[in-house]
């Protein structure tokens, strides 16, 4: 098969420790160098906190994989240093179609409105998301990334956790203050710790297959129910940068993995799909089941999990990564304050409250999807394709057509992290919802975009002049942004997305998700919000 990537050997090292025996505690430990231990490290990184990534391979996922990245991802990344390159290589689309049968039934657009930096969506093989994020940790102080390290046994304690590694150069311990599980859905770690990981499991099996080919296909998500070309089952296709294409065929749940897998099998698929004077070479092909599971408790003791060790998603919708790169961003600014003593430790207990809520929902659709996808029976089948037939013409059955939701941010709105509204307010910027950004100009005229003028730190954003340049409770402060004086909202959309009216104000978390809001700025009242935000 044709390969348009190289993938990178990273070198084994031996640890000090382990070198000369001496027992060491870390304060941060992440098992795990994919997508999401690699943001962790980053996040580490950008908050100060010296971190050791263990992983038993030496390079990068096989495999396009997780493809999809959406917009809120990529603002987090972008936080982190690495956004632009992504974005810059990645395949930009935001408009999807839907066909049943021959008919084109429904068109959406994931970002119908202008005035953000980054995209809907980019396509961009996993492969190479890890390359930048392995490339930006090697630059990042305190990050030390130790491959070909398997975790062999964990031991928890009141304060910390003892690991047991094993290396190419035997078997040796370390300690962590904090161990941060991130490998993935078959995570050991989790079965070390005994954490419970229930959920439903679903049998139909699908086949990925990384074509490339020069094709004229617009710069979009098609999916097909039913196509000509692959009749009683369902089709998707991705375009990838370096002229690679994803396409996933439905099998149902007889099909043998081993035989789809085989070129003689994909090939006619994909010619029937195609034409067969499409010219086209195979990159890598896959077969896959899933499952929507999550974990008892997203904290064990000392053990934080996040992404597929914490929750696992069937691929409609982008849900896997996209959701896992938000649980680091929700738990390190909450690591960090209990790190530094100016949080309660219970803090730490609103990750597993946040980001289960999250998972929930991402699990509610990503069941609710598949179950559209994949009829479990006859009856299930005649109602789905009435949908469709009907979505043609008829608006309200379009909202019903589910090809996989795809991946937003769930809003926060029920954490106890949230001072309540007491001023009216109008749009989408509730508490618990991460911040809209929005072009705005620095005092010398250059143009930018709001989130990257927020820090890793609280912000309070200011609709005009505030009687202070922060405001403080308990040794965190939070940095007032005014709107007029700092910043400029060149073209109205600040105010308008968060109904900035003269006065506003409102505070951000490290996050970048809304705490509380209040049309005056009142000292006390943002010191009240601050100390809910610590746990207090």
């Amino acid at each position: 098969m044709l390969k348009t990537y190289t993938y990178p050997r990273f070198p084994y090292r031996q640890s000090d420790e382990q070198r000369t025996g001496t027992l060491k505690r870390h304060p941060v430990v992440i098992i795990g160098a994919g997508p999401i231990g690699l943001t962790a490290a980053l996040e580490c990184a950008a908050r100060g906190i010296p971190a050791v990534v263990l992983d038993d391979n030496d390079t990068v996922s096989v495999g396009s994989r997780a493809v999809c990245y959406a917009k809120r991802p990529l603002e987090i990344w972008d936080r982190l240093g690495v956004g632009e390159r992504m974005v810059e290589k990645g395949v930009r689309w935001q408009v999807g179609k839907v066909f049943f049968q021959n008919d084109l039934v429904y068109t959406f657009d994931l970002l119908p409105e202008a005035g953000h930096k980054m995209p809907a969506m980019i396509n961009l093989q996993q492969y190479y998301l890890e390359e930048y994020l392995v490339e930006a940790c090697g630059r990042a102080p305190g990050v030390d990334l130790r491959w070909k390290h398997k975790l062999i046994s964990l031991q928890q304690h009141a304060d910390h956790a003892t690991l047991t590694l094993e290396t190419p150069d035997g078997v040796f311990q370390v300690e962590a203050d904090w161990v941060i599980a991130c490998d993935g859905a078959n995570s050991d770690t989790r079965r070390m710790v005994g954490a419970e990981f229930t959920g439903q499991f679903f049998h139909d099996r699908f086949l990925i297959a990384d074509v490339v080919m020069k094709a004229a296909f617009p710069t979009e998500r098609w999916f097909w129910f039913d196509p000509p070309f692959h009749p009683g089952q369902s089709v998707l296709l991705h375009k990838q940068c370096d002229d690679v294409w994803r396409i996933d065929f439905q099998l149902g749940w007889d099909a043998d993995p081993n035989e789809e897998k085989k070129p003689e099998k994909v090939i006619p698929r994909i010619q029937a799909m195609l034409g067969k004077d499409v010219e086209f070479e195979l990159e890598w092909v896959s077969v896959y089941q899933f499952a929507c599971r999550r974990v008892d408790n997203f904290r064990h003791g000392r053990v934080l999990f996040a992404g597929d060790a914490a929750h696992q998603v069937s691929p409609f919708g982008a849900r896997g990564a996209n959701t896992g790169v938000q649980d680091i961003d929700n738990l390190f600014w909450k690591l960090k304050l209990v790190m530094d003593g100016h949080a309660a430790p219970s803090l730490i207990d609103t990750y597993h409250a946040e980001r289960a809520y999250a998972a929930d929902d991402n699990l509610l659709n990503s069941t609710r999807s598949t179950d559209f996808i994949t009829p479990k029976s006859a009856t299930s089948r005649v109602l789905r394709d009435a949908v469709l037939e009907l979505s043609h013409d008829e608006a309200f059955a379009r909202q019903l057509v589910n090809s996989g939701r795809l991946s937003t941010p769930t809003p926060y709105v029920e954490s106890s992290l949230n001072t309540p509204d007491t001023d009216e307010f109008q749009g989408a910027m509730v508490p618990g919802t991460n911040a809209a950004d929005a072009p705005v100009a620095n005092a010398a005229g250059q143009r930018g975009w709001l989130l990257n003028h927020l820090d890793h730190g609280f912000t309070l954003l200011s609709f005009g002049p505030a009687p202070s340049a922060e405001v403080a409770f308990g040794g965190v402060s939070a940095r007032v942004l005014s709107i007029g004086r700092d910043l400029a909202d060149v073209d109205g959309l600040l105010a308008q997305r968060y109904d900035g009216q003269p006065g506003t104000v409102y505070l951000l978390r490290p996050d970048q998700h809304v705490a509380a809001r209040w049309r005056q700025f009142d000292t006390a009242r943002i010191q009240q919000a601050l100390a809910r935000c610590l746990g207090h």
